[in-house]
């Protein structure tokens, strides 16, 4: 039985409205739960696109019953992923910017469509896409639930940076228009995963809102495939931890670092920085001897990942890495191959017999690889103590300014 609107539904109504928001719905075989949640949303909004993916119950023909509804129908079950691309490719043609999405398998609650409106008002952002945040705590959320989430979790944080108590609820608001021209791939359950990552990538604030969650065992449908499904999730995250690391953050450091130039960036992180002198001076010596070491190619990934497990100063590490930057490579390899011949006492030549007679190119390979590696770690420490007395000296005088 469809409840009488009160004034707090007729304000979702008037905001749904107002935002240009609509409601997808993707189902399958969710028959039992699927009518009461089509009539808890219609308190909220018409502005509905069911996505049925190919059921194989009864939910077409209990869809006759909403003939005032937006309908997709699908004659085979294709993923949750694809269901949510058509709603998305529908409501754009129907004039909507926003999408909230909810699961047809009754946990969620659709008066908590007024959370995200409300949220999405406040902060009056088309780049802001917002999933709810279960009480994953609760006795009724399953423990493996609770555990994928968490995992959920680790992996957006090291794709994104982005720190969020639930990437796996279902119960989202997508800016759409903002979206439309991120290329999203994934046709299953990981479709969200790549949606929350890939829009993160494109200026898309992740946020999360507190929603209430309903599991109730009898009813209840989950489709979700252990096994196979998360291993797509993982291969998916696999996948994006790779492009975050040798395409992303490099490229938003260095978007960073040229917007704010090097004068602003060194006295703005370099020396401005909250970070005590130490961790600047350990973050400098890691980005010089990564830049300096014979590991071409795989530079910026290192120092990012090392920067980020060590909790240095990405910025200044990765600025520092490009010691090695293109005009500078020929007089870095020549040093590493000086100091490698006086290491190793191996002489070093240039000559094309040694690339070509008695495998003598790879003696001055072994004599470079020694050589870089030494000279990078003594232009690490180098710099790093340099410094290290240069902060020290800019922070003294600093305080003093201050007190006095």
């Amino acid at each position: 039985m469809i409840q009488p609107i009160t004034s707090d539904t007729a304000t979702s109504r008037e905001q749904m409205i107002q935002l240009k928001c609509c409601v997808i719905i993707p189902t399958y075989n969710n028959a039992k739960t699927l009518r009461r949640v089509v009539d808890g949303v219609l308190l909220q909004t018409s502005n509905i696109i069911i996505v049925n993916d190919g059921a194989t119950d009864n939910t077409k023909e209990l869809l006759k019953e909403y003939t005032h509804v937006v309908q997709i129908n699908l004659s085979e079950n294709k993923g949750k992923g694809n269901a949510l691309r058509l709603g998305f490719k529908k409501a754009l043609e129907l004039g909507f910017n926003f999408a909230i999405t909810i699961d047809s398998d009754g946990q969620h609650y659709p008066e908590d469509i007024a959370v995200f409106l409300n949220e999405l008002k406040a902060n009056d952002d088309n780049k802001l896409l917002l999933i709810g945040s279960r009480n994953m705590e609760h006795e009724s959320v399953p423990k493996k639930s609770s555990f994928g989430n968490k995992f959920s979790n680790f992996w957006l944080w090291v794709t994104t940076g982005t720190t969020l108590t639930d990437t796996q609820s279902g119960f989202r608001l997508y800016p759409i228009k903002a979206m439309q021209n991120i290329k999203l791939k994934t046709n299953k359950f990981e479709f969200e995963i790549e949606a929350m990552v890939r829009s993160s990538w494109n200026g898309i604030q992740l946020k999360n809102v507190p929603i209430r969650v309903l599991y109730d065992e009898k009813e209840r449908v989950s489709h979700y495939r252990p096994t196979k499904d998360f291993l797509r999730i993982f291969a998916l995250n696999t996948i994006l931890v790779f492009i975050a690391l040798l395409y992303i953050k490099p490229r938003d450091l260095y978007r960073k670092f040229r917007r704010k130039g090097f004068k602003r960036f060194f006295y703005e992180d370099f020396l401005q920085s909250n970070d005590p002198p130490l961790k600047k001076a350990l973050s400098i010596a890691l980005g010089t001897f990564i830049g300096l070491s014979p590991l071409w190619g795989f530079h910026t990934v290192l120092v990012i990942t090392l920067a980020v497990l060590l909790k240095l100063n990405k910025v200044i590490a990765f600025a520092f890495s490009n010691v090695s930057m293109a005009p500078l490579i020929p007089f870095v390899v020549f040093l590493g191959l000086q100091t490698g011949s006086i290491v190793t006492g191996q002489e070093v030549n240039f000559a094309l017999s040694d690339f070509t007679e008695d495998f003598g190119a790879l003696k001055q390979f072994k004599t470079y690889i020694i050589g870089s590696i030494i000279f990078a770690i003594f232009g690490a420490v180098l710099f790093g103590i340099i410094g290290y007395f240069i902060l020290l000296f800019f922070k003294r005088n600093n305080t003093s300014v201050s007190n006095g």
